[in-house]
């Protein structure tokens, strides 16, 4: 075995590059296959997530499977391979096995222990296996790395450690109360009615929101979506809106929840910005409504903007957008209360590709879409541990108007968002910030345990088959000198009838079984122990078998059990 596994992730990457690094469909379809023409590898597959792209690929050669493989990896993202290099990283033979197997039981996760990811190696399994770039190898370890996540999840309480990322990010927007206290009443804006949109669009019924309004480029997957959540008996008011129509949405509710497959934004900081705006006057004018007020408003801009800490003085709509539009002009910082943000200009890629946000819902049901967002409850218990407070929740004293939750990547929420008063955004890159405190479950030790043993049967388990075809030329060719006697007996005792000829083979088969049993049996134990590989040779040099017929055996055995794979999956 000689995996090679070179990528990037939230840990080794600014979101900024991983955003930029991201690929569509086609990408990694053109990835794969460049990566198998590529003289270093013989089988590869990728594993692309919002937070992580891995180029995983057996190679004959380290170094210049390194090379290759990091050349390709900035090819095809299209970020040049000098900018790309101090974030890659790269995991060899049994460390790459133990680091696929951390991420399918959601250690190198950005919320420990979510198990969405699961869903993400299945695909990139299927894929490798549909575009025939996944060998015996890939098969083996992707398949192996599922089992490994369910293990996970099934014997420890992982799940517990840390939070889906819907109700991670929800959490981060209720700041101070508890996320299901938070939601009562609300309204919210899904954008996107694909896995994560429609997971979210769960979670939101499921916390207790009032009314969900779906917006999506493919009108009838937001209907379906909306009857699904309609049907789900929580007791939500849900409705399709044109996607066209959700910039002025934003003026009717609460929360918007974003992860669509947009190659560029979605909401721009202006249209934020005027939906703030129109969405205070029309406060002003109506009186309190019944989510609350607030005891001192913070002062309003004749646009209707909250400035916080701003006293008399008075910030006019402008102002935002000449900061968009110096954001838009290159990579440039705007500092805002402490925090910096890098702003740039997004490139085209496939979007989120958690659990492909692409996907079709046509023919979920109410309960398939409930299963299919139950992990997100396992973050409620640490959510229900949060001091209550009988507050709203606020940004540097100012009420937040509309909080937003972009699950993109790239992102489809502008940003420059977070300069506007009263607009509290979270995105991948602060929910990455946030989770990196979070407290470590005791359950992850218990993980990480597994972890190493599995990694250990994985690699006991790939030397022994890689001895397999050895063993099994030695007794066909065993086989055929019993044939051979066989029949030079019959030349020489050719009165033997049928019975004392059966008898005379069966004893002879059985001689040299017995002789091969306790070698073959023994070399497959050794072969199984780290640096067995050389046993191989030795069997091969010692018995002088053909390497052709060893090579032929090995390449039966991938063929039996990719199909076999094929139609497990």
């Amino acid at each position: 075995m000689s995996l090679l596994v070179v990528g990037l992730s939230h840990r080794s990457a600014p979101v900024s590059v991983l955003e930029r690094a991201s690929l569509n469909a086609d990408a990694k379809a053109k990835l794969l296959h460049d990566t198998l023409a590529a003289e270093p590898a013989a089988e590869a597959t990728v594993l692309a997530t919002c937070n992580r792209i891995e180029l995983y690929a057996d190679v004959d050669k380290f170094h210049a499977g390194v090379s290759e493989l990091s050349t390709l990896l900035a090819q095809h993202s299209g970020v040049a391979l000098e900018e790309l290099t101090p974030y890659l990283y790269v995991h060899y033979e049994d460390r790459a096995v133990h680091h696929l197997f951390s991420v399918a039981c959601g250690l190198d996760s950005m919320v420990v222990g979510e198990g969405q990811i699961l869903g993400q190696i299945k695909d990139a399994l299927a894929l490798g296996q549909e575009l025939h770039t996944a060998g015996r190898l890939i098969n083996d370890l992707f398949q192996q790395a599922l089992r490994v996540g369910k293990r996970a999840h099934s014997e420890t309480g992982i799940d517990r450690a840390g939070q889906s990322l819907v109700t991670f990010g929800l959490e981060q927007l209720a700041v101070h109360l508890p996320v299901r206290e938070w939601a009562v009443g609300k309204r919210a804006l899904v954008l996107g009615a694909g896995s994560m949109s429609s997971l979210a669009a769960a979670t939101l019924a499921r916390v207790g929101f009032a009314e969900i309004a779906v917006a999506n480029r493919t009108a009838e997957r937001a209907e379906r979506l909306a009857e699904i959540l309609v049907a789900s008996g929580t007791g939500v008011a849900a409705r399709a809106v044109a996607m066209s129509a959700a910039a002025d949405e934003l003026t009717r509710v609460d929360v918007v929840v974003s992860c669509t497959g947009a190659t560029g934004l979605v909401l721009t900081a202006d249209d934020v910005a005027a939906a703030v705006s129109r969405g205070s006057a029309a406060h002003t004018s109506a009186g309190p409504d019944d989510r609350g007020s607030d005891p001192d408003p913070a002062p309003q801009t004749p646009a209707g903007l909250s400035v916080a800490g701003a006293g008399p003085e008075l910030v006019d709509a402008g102002v935002v957008a000449r900061l968009v539009a110096a954001a838009d002009g290159g990579r440039r910082r705007l500092a805002d209360a402490g925090a910096v943000r890098v702003l740039a200009a997004v490139p085209e890629g496939d979007g989120c590709p958690v659990g492909d946000g692409r996907a079709a819902i046509a023919g979920v049901d109410a309960s398939s879409l409930e299963l299919h967002g139950t992990w997100a409850d396992q973050g409620e218990a640490a959510a229900q541990r949060q001091p209550r407070r009988g507050v709203r929740a606020q940004i540097d004293g100012v009420a937040v108007r509309l909080a937003l939750l972009d699950l993109a990547m790239p992102r489809d929420i502008d940003a420059a968002v977070h300069r506007i008063p009263g607009v509290r955004l979270v995105d991948i890159e602060s929910l990455a910030e946030a989770s990196a405190d979070a407290p470590m479950a005791a359950d992850v030790d218990a993980v990480r345990g597994i972890v190493t043993e599995e990694v250990a049967a994985f690699g006991a388990a790939q030397r022994a088959a890689h001895i397999t075809p050895t063993v099994v030329a030695l007794r066909a060719m065993a086989a055929e000198v019993v044939a051979m006697e066989v029949a030079r007996l019959d030349g020489r005792v050719p009165d033997l009838d049928e019975r004392q000829r059966a008898e005379v083979t069966q004893t002879v088969r059985r001689v040299v079984d017995k002789l091969l049993h306790a070698p073959t049996v023994r070399v497959k134990q050794l072969a199984s122990e780290p640096g067995g590989a050389g046993y191989a040779e030795a069997l091969r040099e010692l018995f002088d078998l053909d390497p052709q017929t060893v090579a032929s055996v090995s390449r039966a055995d991938a063929a039996d059990q990719n199909d076999d794979s094929g139609r497990a999956s």
